[in-house]
């Protein structure tokens, strides 16, 4: 395996996805895909996310040195991090956006590592290193971030990287050009994002935390007057309730488990209370589509389902029951993170797209 790839690098807590693609006039053939676990233990032990680097850099290189034939690389794609607002696309990665992400990211989370990580595999390639769509990407318009609250502007965080990939998807399915699609895109995964893509742009989404319906583990938009009242009350510090509505909310507050095939196993076994939680769930996704069709004048190209959550069955039948009066439903299951960070690279090295550079400014 000798020919010029796309390696991509998308890592996770206690793992790091790694990819191989050929590149062909903007498209990519997947020739490996592989996902690297680490020990709990041992990367609990370093002070930081910054300080796994040279880990995990060694990590990708063993690798690299095991494909049978060796690989010459022509670029790598790298997970974006929790970045500053950027616009969508490709962005070239440097050494201030290295710095960027290892000390100074808006949230730490292990796909800050994605950028230093391609920076030094690529170093040592000499092939250019890319990021490509973080959940930073904000195309909000003026009216979209007037909160009701001038200190608190809404943003844009969401994932961005799924939902772009997933509308070029259904553009080509319509045969259209994705700067003019309309479409409500749902990624259900461990934490929800539902967006509304107006013209190929992410002009509104119920942003994680925010309005966003509950997830598996993220407690979602709640009413503000008792959570202020919460806040005050004494029972929790700041880190504890962090913790408490972003990773141990959601669905795992009432019911345990954060695994949807658990819950359903519980449904299937006459279990009332995980029957009423995963429709609630279901529900608020529904009204979150629901509102983001509204930004569309409730005439989108098609509603569509993806992440992990669309592999069920139920999940599928409920949202297309309750979405069938807007639009088609298109279900693209899994999130296939790899592939659109490979995509992303390729259009740059064909030529269909040119990479920004570090620092971007937003609007």
């Amino acid at each position: 395996m000798t020919k010029d790839l796309i390696l991509t690098i998308n890592p996770g807590t206690t793992t790091t996805r790694i990819g191989l693609f050929a590149p062909q006039a903007g498209q990519v053939q997947r020739l490996l895909e592989e996902t690297v676990e680490h020990d709990e233990a041992v990367v609990a032990g370093f002070a930081g996310i910054a300080a796994q680097l040279d880990y995990r850099a060694a990590a990708l290189r063993a690798f690299l040195e095991a494909v049978p034939g060796g690989v010459r690389l022509a670029a790598v794609a790298g997970r974006g991090g929790m970045l500053s607002p950027v616009p969508a696309g490709v962005i070239a990665v440097n050494d201030d956006l290295v710095d960027f992400a290892l000390h100074r990211p808006v949230y730490h989370h292990a796909s800050n590592l994605g950028a230093p990580l391609a920076a030094a595999i690529a170093g040592s390639h000499g092939c250019p290193a890319y990021i490509v769509d973080p959940v930073s990407v904000d195309e909000l318009p003026p009216v979209a971030r007037v909160s009701g609250f001038p200190e608190i502007p809404r943003f844009s965080f969401v994932h961005a990287l799924s939902i772009r990939a997933c509308g070029r998807r259904l553009a080509a399915e319509l045969g259209k050009p994705f700067e003019s699609l309309n479409a409500v895109v749902a990624h259900l995964g461990a934490g929800f994002s539902i967006a509304a893509l107006k013209g190929g742009r992410i002009v509104d989404s119920s942003n994680r935390m925010e309005v966003s319906p509950f997830s598996p583990e993220r407690a979602g938009g709640l009413p503000p007057i008792p959570l202020i009242e919460l806040c005050y009350s004494g029972r929790y510090d700041k880190a504890t309730l962090m913790a408490r509505l972003y990773g141990r909310g959601g669905a795992f507050a009432y019911l345990g488990t954060k695994d949807m095939r658990r819950v359903e196993a519980m449904i299937d076994a006459g279990d009332e209370k995980a029957a009423l939680i995963h429709e609630a769930m279901l529900y608020q996704v529904g009204r979150a589509i629901g509102a983001m069709a509204a930004v569309l004048d409730f005439a989108p190209d098609g509603v569509i389902l993806t992440g992990g959550m669309a592999h069920s069955a139920r999940v599928v039948a409920a949202i297309r029951a309750r979405c069938a009066a807007l639009a088609p439903l298109h279900v693209y299951a899994g999130s296939d993170e790899s592939r659109a960070l490979a995509e992303g690279a390729a259009r740059v090295l064909a030529g269909q797209e040119a990479a920004m550079t570090w620092p971007v400014a937003p609007w």
